[in-house]
């Protein structure tokens, strides 16, 4: 048994005052019990314009966000995975959106760079996202050893893609971290039905944590963040607003479940990324 939690927020352009913001959660999770705490993607950064991140870059393994995170799990002695953050990328004007797991020692065991990324045209409400113009793709797939079971690592968009989940479940997955900040439109549209899809066809936990509210460069995001069990029953949510869900895993649970429902040993057909 193991407590894991997922942080809300509606992040803003300011760094420092962010990371302030992630501080003061993590500390609220940690003290309900949290063992594993993820953050949302762009928890440290939602700038003004694309670009505003660029200028914020970090290169591997150095910088005040990567320092925060290490000194904040360790802190707490807690498993943190922290969302996402800019690292430099090959192109000087791009950047990589890095997911990274510290261990409660305040090292860092994983990193996962987003794979799929958000080009999309919303027609309703005329939104225009064009990730590909600031982010450098990640290729591969990240799965880590954690004491709560094997962790897999996605971001946001990479949701839409079962490919991707399909592939961790080879490397043993067993737990879903899915750092994410849906728009209010596709949130509401497909969000919970496509995270609860994530957990039952993989027979996984997923705990997937939003950013959710309104931001001040005008972009509104979804939140609902949630934890799902592996049969694809909502532990907990967070509809909107600031905040942190927190749910128990049970192993003994989920082993049961894909003991009895054997599911995963009936596939027939091997799955690609997409």
């Amino acid at each position: 048994m193991a407590k894991i939690a997922a942080v809300q927020m509606a992040s803003g352009p300011n760094v420092n005052a962010n990371l302030i913001e992630a501080e003061r959660l993590i500390a609220m999770a940690a003290g309900a019990g949290a063992e594993l705490v993820v953050l949302p993607e762009n928890f440290a950064i939602m700038g003004m314009t694309e670009t505003d991140k660029v200028d914020v870059r970090e290169m591997d393994g150095q910088g005040p966000i990567q320092d925060f995170l290490a000194e904040q799990a360790k802190k707490h002695g807690l498993w943190l995975v922290g969302g996402t953050i800019p690292l430099a990328a090959d192109s000087p004007n791009k950047v990589r959106s890095a997911c990274l797991l510290y261990n409660d020692q305040g090292q860092r065991v994983a990193r996962y760079d987003k794979v799929h990324l958000f080009d999309v045209h919303l027609p309703d409400s005329d939104e225009n996202y064009v990730e590909s113009e600031t982010i450098e793709h990640g290729e591969h797939i990240i799965v880590a050893d954690t004491p709560f079971g094997r962790l897999g690592l996605g971001v946001c968009y990479d949701l839409r893609f079962p490919g991707i989940f399909r592939r961790m479940l080879d490397e043993g997955v067993e737990i879903i971290a899915l750092p994410s900040a849906f728009t209010a439109i596709t949130g509401k549209a497909h969000w919970e039905v496509l995270v609860r899809a994530r957990a039952i066809e993989n027979l996984c936990y997923v705990i997937a944590a939003a950013q959710g509210g309104y931001h001040v460069n005008g972009r509104e995001t979804y939140g609902d963040s949630m934890i799902v069990d592996p049969w694809g029953a909502v532990m907990d949510r967070l509809p909107s607003g600031s905040g942190f869900v927190i749910a128990e895993t049970d192993s003994a649970h989920q082993q049961s479940v894909r003991r009895n429902f054997p599911v995963l040993e009936h596939r027939k057909i091997q799955h690609s990324m997409n």
